[in-house]
């Protein structure tokens, strides 16, 4: 290896390596529960979107409550999961739109799930 190799830590990265670099050192700024909510917000977006609540004229041609099962459960994991970790200024208003997309889901289900078995129930408990 020679001593001029970009690699070597005594280089400092040019091009796409410079670029990477960047990324990461801006990411290492990133506060943890700024990280955990904006993932949070983005499922929850997803969910909201495959329920049927887009404000879309086409809204409905947008649902797809399998997809939305499958994200609300993840929301659920990662929000109960998280929840002492980013405290309850951050948790509670992540649970209150969990709670909301689990209800907006009971209600476009043409065939109710059972108590306790709709999507992210297995975190959260029934929601009534």
């Amino acid at each position: 290896m020679s001593t001029s190799d970009s690699n070597s830590p005594d280089h400092e990265p040019t091009g796409a390596g410079a670029g990477v670099a960047q990324q990461i050192r801006d990411i290492s700024e990133v506060p943890a529960v700024e990280v955990i909510t904006t993932g949070a917000v983005h499922l929850m977006s997803a969910a909201a979107v495959k329920v049927g609540l887009a404000d879309d004229p086409h809204a409905e041609d947008l649902k797809d409550l399998d997809e939305a099962r499958k994200l609300i459960t993840a929301l659920a994991g990662l929000v109960t999961a998280a929840a002492p970790e980013i405290g309850s200024q951050h948790a509670g208003p992540l649970r209150d739109g969990l709670r909301s997309l689990q209800l907006a889901f009971r209600e476009a289900s043409l065939i109710p799930d059972e108590p306790g078995k709709g999507p992210g129930e297995k975190f959260t408990g029934p929601v009534n």
